[in-house]
């Protein structure tokens, strides 16, 4: 993996001495390359500037050891993927053993050669940059084993991780989590009329209107070929349905065009939901809402259904009678029970 040279003046070096003459012979040369350095002659100021300051490099003068033990502790727990040189009028074997084992990654004897220091310098840089790229690298990997290649969802394997740790937060403070399952209605006649490159064209774009209809604590996965899941935390019943219905309608509303081809799909959607007082698994949340989506399916598509809990749940799938609709509908069949009751009264005063 290649990378541009990063220009000098990016690379921060400190210098931990306490001698200010030796401080300005070990900056002298590291300034002449372009470096951003600086120098401190304590160990106190030292650590204050890699806490804030994050140099690349440490270079620190090997005088008064148990301090510098401790200080070397110290310095790796702030700054672990810096270098640190360490300068040492000690030639012995045994000092740079001590040295070095003490968790530096280089030992320099004084007086020294001002273009081995930066020979050394550059020699811990490409050091560092590879140690960038090794992470970097290994984010990227976990990014591909917890996402889907063609969506960027999360891949079923990531989505029960999460899902199973969202269900045990919500039995911990009686909430509930919603699992939303859909798929594309005759989505075989899209791979058949037209090919599996516009196939997976329209299946990418899907994901966009799943991470676009979607907030940052919800988690949204492809389960595989045109069938996605969403978990919903935080939100209650009617939340849930007004989610699934505004997914439905964003793609029931969405031309998919790529190149000649063109179409225009819905989706059947199911949703089920945890009650605070049971314990479920992941798998049989899932499972609910795979249920749903087949009653979604079963009543003409291009449809949102719930699952009921059996003797739990109150709801029911005539989606009329949900909030604030339920409260008018409430007040609606009161003013109606009082208008019959005040003709009964009447008409009892007409016979009397």
């Amino acid at each position: 993996m290649s990378q541009e040279k990063k220009p000098a003046k990016s690379r921060r070096m400190l210098v931990i001495d306490d001698d200010p003459h030796s401080i300005d012979i070990i900056l002298e040369p590291l300034k002449w390359e372009g470096y951003n350095a600086l120098g401190v002659n304590s160990i106190e100021e030292g650590l204050k500037v890699i806490d804030s300051w994050m140099p690349n490099i440490i270079i620190m003068d090997f005088k008064e050891k148990d301090v510098r033990f401790k200080a070397l502790a110290k310095i790796r727990e702030l700054r672990p993927l810096a270098s640190l040189l360490l300068l040492s009028d000690e030639s012995s074997t045994e000092s740079i053993i001590l040295g070095l084992d003490s968790g530096a990654d280089d030992y320099i004897v004084k007086p020294f050669v001002p273009l081995e220091l930066l020979a050394r310098v550059r020699t811990h840089l490409r050091i560092r940059d590879l140690q960038e790229q090794l992470l970097f690298a290994n984010e990227k990997l976990k990014e591909l084993a917890d996402t889907d290649d063609l969506t960027g969802l999360y891949n079923m394997r990531s989505l029960y991780q999460k899902l199973d740790f969202e269900m045990q937060r919500a039995r911990r403070f009686g909430r509930q989590v919603c699992v939303i399952m859909f798929d594309l209605d005759h989505f075989k006649s899209v791979n058949d009329g037209h090919d599996h490159l516009f196939g997976s064209y329209v299946i990418t774009e899907v994901g966009k209107i799943v991470r676009a209809n979607t907030r940052n604590i919800d988690i949204p996965a492809r389960y595989g070929g045109d069938e996605f899941l969403i978990v919903l935390t935080e939100v209650n019943f009617d939340g849930a349905y007004f989610y699934c219905e505004r997914l439905r309608k964003s793609i029931e509303g969405t031309v998919f065009r790529s190149g000649d081809d063109c179409i225009q799909l819905t989706a059947s959607i199911g949703f089920g939901m945890t009650d605070p007082h049971e314990n479920i698994t992941p798998k049989e949340l899932v499972r609910r809402a795979d249920h749903a989506l087949y009653d979604a399916k079963e009543e003409g598509r291009n449809k949102v259904r719930y699952y009921h809990i059996p003797g739990v749940t109150e709801f029911s799938n005539d989606f009329s009678l949900l909030s604030p609709q339920r409260e008018v509908k409430k007040i609606m069949d009161q003013i109606e029970e009082k208008a019959k009751n005040s003709s009964k009264t009447k008409r009892k005063r007409k016979v009397g």
